[in-house]
Parts: structure tokens; C-alpha cells; sequence
């Protein structure tokens, strides 16, 4: 073809060399021709008979394909392929313009295949997000660190295309720059680690609430990438960590309470040590009267009496034998109070113990699970039972030790 338009530029009185040229403009203008109409047909009628097919299937993952754009970049090759092969052909007695083409051309099926390979990345990601595993383990920051590779290699080839070396040449020469890649590459190759451990280990996935004080972190982990971790505080704040953090420093995670049966409420009212005392008659008599200890005063009685008659205790003084105190009694009615309350956790660790006396008082520790776990509720459900614990102490004729205020000085000085 270029030999009959050149022939025919003579027989129009045209120079040779420009004969030459014109044949060779038109034949890459024909050759440019093919290519976009190639372009648009693989644009255009394939890629809409492709996405027909797909919607109708059942199979759900191939929709990734259409919504990624993989195919749309597919059809980027096709002009690179048509110019790659046909472009040397119309600029035949042309090395210059022959030697452009077959650079750009590979240059650009590299640039397009690395697109392609992207969006084929980033489907699979989609269907994995699809998935229930997604919600435990983040292979966000893997796929970061697959692109990176992935772009290295692309520009090595882009770079060994423009020197008309061999890729092996340029990574030969690479690995002499091994240490400075390490110091440059240093934290994504420690996320790229910890992001390994933290995957296998489930250590962190999206949507655990976290506390890393010394990071000012407490709130949901809202992303996890091959850099850095990013937490949403309560006050709605975010904080970011670097990824290998979590396996170098402490991290609490309160995925654990999440997937239990309860949310753990310790706390402790403090008992002023001079209200103890044991229990007489009227006291008991006065007791029994709270339905949730009726029975428990009674089988105490009981079991007491035995246990002085058995022992021929001289119950005329008391610090003989067995007695009940009211401190001991106010523990025993928290207790049936708890184990009546429809929201403590039954089935989980439940205590109500005395600590270690300390210059506060006499502490009495509740260690019980609330059933409800969102933190309004729960916090809702503890504030209702100290409530109903610090009104009923004076029954017990106890009372809750506090610190001397202002107004405790005032009432002395006004005596």
C-alpha cells in the first residue's frame, strides 16, 4: 500500500522524498482509523453484550467485573496492540518514527495493562468486602502493598522500555539501593508485617472498639490500611496509629465484651466502718421484712441457733458465738437483689464481696454482667442499681462513708 500511494504522489509531479512522507502519513493516519474503530467496538457493542450477559447471571461476583471497570481498561489494549503491530508497517523507511512507535506503543500497553490489573485488584477486593469474613479481617493494607509492587514493576518495564535494557538489568542494579529502599519503604514494610499478624491473629477488624491511651485512641476502628490505623473517638474525634503499632504496643480491644453475653459492672460503695455492728432482735425482726432477704434471715436464724446450742455458746456476752451483723445482711440483701434484677447476666461471673478495708471505709464491691451491652443502656441499667443500693443503706443502719465538705466544718463551728 505504501509503494502504490507513493507511486501515485510521483505520477502527480511530487517529489520523492515527500512522496514518501505523504504515504507514510496517510498509512499511520489509516492505521490511527483501525485503531479507533477497534476502540469503539470493544467500547461499545461487546462491552454492552458482556454486561447484558452478566446482570442475567445468577453468580453474584461477576457484577464486580462491570462495576470496577476491569473491561473498560481491557479494551484500552486493544488500539496499543493494532499501533504495536500495524504502526512499524506504515512507517516502513522510517526508523526515526519507527523507533517512536515501537517505544511509545509498549509504553502505553504496559501503562493500560497496570490499569487493567488495578481495577481487576480492586473487584476482588469488592468481593471479599461481600463476604462476612471482611468485617474480622482487613486485607486493605495487603492489597496497598500488592499495588506498590505492582506499580514498582510497572515503571521498571516503562524504564527498561525507554533504555532498551532488560528488566533484569534495572532490578540487577536495584538490589544495590537494597538498604535505602529499606530506610525509604521502612513503615510499609513494618505495616505490611503487622498487618500480616494482625490478619491471621484477628487482632483488629473494622468496627472493634479499641483503647490505646498512650496514642489518645478510645472509639471504632473506621479503617485499616498498610500506614496507619484510623479510630473515631467518642467525642467524634480521629486519632491515627501507625499499622505495626498494634503488635509492638498494648491495645485494648473490646471486641471480646462486644460477642459476650454481658458488659462487666465493677464498682464498690464504701461503708463507714464505725456504722458495723451485730444484729439484735429488732433489728432481725425489722429485716425480715424485706421480702428479698425474708427467707435468708430466717435460714441464718436457724442455722446460727444450731450451731451456738451444738457448742453450748454463753450467748450472754456477744463476743460469743455466731451472730449476724448488719453489714452481713446488707450483702446478702444485694445479692437477691441482683440475682432478681432482669438485667444482670445470671449465667456470668457474679460476686458481691467485701475488700480490704482502707481509710475510705469498708469497700463492698459489686462484679457483675449487664445483659444490655450498648453504652447508654448499660450505663442507664448501673446508675439505676447504685441508685437503689446507696438509698437503702440507712436501713441496714449503715452509712456511706464520704470526706468531710465545707458544710460538715460549718455545722461543728455553729455548735
Amino acid at each position: 500500500m505504501l509503494n502504490a500511494l507513493s507511486s501515485r504522489f510521483l505520477e502527480w509531479g511530487l517529489g520523492a522524498d515527500l512522496s514518501a512522507d505523504l504515504a507514510a502519513l496517510i498509512a499511520l493516519a489509516l492505521v490511527a482509523l483501525v485503531a479507533l474503530l477497534a476502540h469503539l467496538l470493544a467500547r461499545g457493542p461487546l462491552l454492552r453484550g458482556f454486561a447484558a450477559i452478566v446482570h442475567r447471571t445468577d453468580f453474584p461476583y461477576d457484577d464486580a467485573l462491570i462495576e470496577c471497570r476491569v473491561l473498560h481498561r481491557l479494551a484500552h489494549l486493544v488500539p496499543g496492540f493494532i499501533f504495536y503491530h500495524l504502526g512499524p508497517m506504515a512507517l516502513a523507511g522510517h526508523p526515526v518514527s519507527v523507533k517512536i512507535i515501537q517505544t511509545a506503543a509498549p509504553i502505553y500497553l504496559v501503562l493500560s495493562g497496570l490499569l487493567a490489573v488495578d481495577a481487576l485488584i480492586n473487584a476482588g477486593v469488592r468481593i471479599y468486602h461481600s463476604t462476612r469474613d471482611s468485617h474480622e479481617v482487613s486485607i486493605k493494607g495487603l492489597v496497598q502493598f500488592f499495588k506498590i509492587i505492582l506499580f514498582l514493576l510497572g515503571g521498571v518495564l516503562v524504564v527498561s522500555i525507554l533504555i532498551g535494557q532488560s528488566p533484569l538489568y534495572l532490578l540487577g542494579g536495584l538490589t544495590a539501593m537494597t538498604a535505602v529502599l529499606l530506610l525509604v519503604f521502612r513503615d510499609s514494610i513494618l505495616g505490611l508485617v503487622a498487618g500480616i499478624q494482625v490478619s491471621v491473629n484477628r487482632l483488629v477488624a473494622c468496627g472493634d472498639w479499641i483503647e490505646m491511651p498512650q496514642y489518645g485512641a478510645d472509639g471504632d476502628v473506621i479503617d485499616i490500611t498498610l500506614m496507619t490505623v484510623k479510630v473515631q473517638n467518642w467525642d467524634q474525634t480521629i486519632t491515627t496509629i501507625p499499622t505495626y503499632a498494634l503488635i509492638s504496643e498494648s491495645i485494648k480491644n473490646w471486641r471480646g465484651m462486644q460477642e459476650s453475653g454481658g458488659r462487666r459492672i465493677k464498682r464498690a460503695i464504701y461503708l463507714d466502718v464505725s456504722t458495723i455492728k451485730f444484729c439484735d432482735e429488732e433489728m432481725l425482726a425489722r429485716f425480715a421484712k424485706i421480702q428479698y432477704i425474708t427467707a435468708h434471715i430466717e435460714r441464718k436464724k436457724q442455722e446460727l441457733a444450731e450451731y451456738n446450742k451444738l457448742n453450748q455458746v454463753d450467748l450472754s456476752h456477744l463476743v460469743n458465738g455466731r451472730r449476724m451483723t448488719n453489714v452481713g445482711t446488707f450483702r446478702a440483701y444485694v445479692q437477691a437483689y441482683l440475682k432478681n434484677h432482669p438485667q444482670i447476666n445470671q449465667e456470668m461471673t457474679f460476686l458481691v464481696r467485701q475488700l480490704a478495708p482502707t481509710s475510705k471505709g469498708l469497700p463492698l464491691e459489686i462484679y457483675v454482667f449487664c445483659k444490655d451491652k450498648v453504652w447508654a443502656n448499660y450505663e442507664a441499667i448501673q446508675a439505676d442499681i447504685f441508685d437503689h443500693i446507696f438509698a437503702i443503706v440507712p436501713a441496714f443502719d449503715l452509712r456511706v462513708f464520704q470526706k468531710p465538705a465545707g458544710t460538715d466544718f460549718r455545722e461543728l463551728a455553729s455548735v
